[in-house]
């Protein structure tokens, strides 16, 4: 794939695709990527996306195909397989995922964990694992973070890995991890140093590379949990788990301040995947209100109709700017815990009111599966919600922004 489309530049300027009103704000640079994923994605209909959403499955063929076609190794430098973009190139993949119906949530873990591996793995980390994961030997998919007794509170988790000779031994326990089943390494955060004994709390807790095939059965129990969305997600319990020291990422203790790459990544690629979302819900609307008739007129005819679609677009558009400055500066290694913030807000709320907007004047068809759009609805919702809510966001933002007092 990097013999095709190369690395493009990120600095390029935004500018309105002609031949694509509802979805402008698409550089030249990014056409080659964008129409290639479009064709990989349209040899899966809404009719595949669909049948796996009511078997609750995962899209193995899917995902296989994109591995394949080298997208999921868009962000692995070239010397060790891969096609050496940038995240900004990466949002754009996941953008025309889901801006083609499906879901993105079953493959991004690849993209955003990427950023902690590349930055702070080592040489010989890398050596090893990125090759196997450029050809899809590996899969890279699942980060552990989340835990239930800490939320959000990510400084007061209480999962532990001791060092025991060569080996680190880690206990405890996490919830909402998503992919575990069908990755084979996951990015581990846990406490290396007990919170009372570190200077400052986001001090103390360090990375590890686990290898899942090892691990489970041998001190990692993994329980799915079942959810709204077709979501592979899961309960972990850690009793006892052995892994070798060469597993740590980076330096002992700066575990907390390295996931954050990881962390902003995530934000911004589910902003962009959002922003699919919020376009797809606005083609499939505005297509219908055209054709739908009612009293003798398109329903689409009446303001009641237009200004909410329109609304939504407007937002969409805003969101889609602040995705890519996020991604600009992320690929840039600058500062942007606020754009990426702001971006994932903002893309997440403008999908929702797309979403709100494409399931209302459906009215009845909008809940019939066959439409697609309940599911698009459920898919969406989640992001209100998930990896970060909208209200730390903005609790975020007043702090680090506004410079306002921490409220919690």
């Amino acid at each position: 794939m990097s013999a095709v489309f190369g690395a493009p530049s990120v600095q390029s300027v935004v500018v309105s695709d002609p031949s694509d009103k509802k979805g402008c704000y698409v550089t030249e640079d990014y056409s080659e990527i964008r129409n290639a994923v479009r064709a990989l994605c349209a040899g899966f209909p809404p009719e595949y996306h669909r049948q796996i959403d009511q078997d609750r499955a995962y899209p193995e063929a899917f995902v296989e195909a994109l591995t394949q076609a080298g997208w999921m190794a868009a962000l692995i430098p070239e010397k060790y397989g891969g096609s050496g973009l940038g995240l900004t190139e990466a949002s754009v993949i996941m953008e025309e995922i889901n801006r083609a119906g499906g879901n993105s949530g079953a493959c991004h873990g690849q993209m955003y964990n990427m950023g902690t591996l590349l930055r702070h793995g080592s040489d010989v980390q890398k050596a090893h694992y990125l090759p196997k994961i450029a050809s899809g030997e590996l899969r890279l998919q699942s980060m552990g973070v989340t835990e239930p007794t800490t939320g959000s509170d990510t400084t007061k988790i209480k999962t532990i890995a001791n060092r025991k000779a060569d080996r680190y031994v880690i206990n405890g326990q996490k919830v909402w991890i998503s992919r575990v089943q069908h990755s084979d390494l996951m990015i581990l955060l846990a406490r290396t140093t007990p919170l009372v004994e570190v200077k400052k709390k986001s001090l103390g807790m360090s990375i590890f590379i686990v290898d899942l095939k090892q691990a489970i059965g041998n001190g990692l129990e993994v329980k799915p949990i079942r959810n709204m969305v077709n979501h592979e997600t899961n309960e972990l319990f850690f009793d006892n788990l052995e892994i070798p020291v060469e597993n740590l990422i980076g330096e002992e203790g700066l575990g907390f301040k390295y996931i954050l790459d990881g962390l902003n990544a995530e934000r911004a690629l589910i902003a962009a995947e959002c922003i699919g979302d919020g376009y797809w819900f606005i083609d499939k609307v505005t297509e219908y209100v055209k054709e739908r008739k009612v009293f003798g007129r398109p329903i689409g005819q009446n303001q009641g109709v237009q200004f909410p679609i329109a609304e939504a677009h407007i937002e969409i558009e805003a969101a889609n700017l602040m995705r890519f400055e996020a991604c600009r500066l992320f690929d840039a290694q600058q500062p942007c815990g606020a754009q990426a913030n702001m971006a994932k807000y903002l893309a997440a709320k403008a999908s929702w009111e797309a979403a709100n907007a494409c399931i209302q004047f459906h009215g009845g068809f909008g809940f019939a599966s066959e439409y697609d759009v309940e599911r698009k609805f459920r898919e969406t919702r989640l992001y209100q919600v998930a990896p970060i809510s909208t209200n730390l966001i903005l609790s975020y933002i007043a702090e680090h922004v506004l410079d306002l007092p921490r409220s919690f």
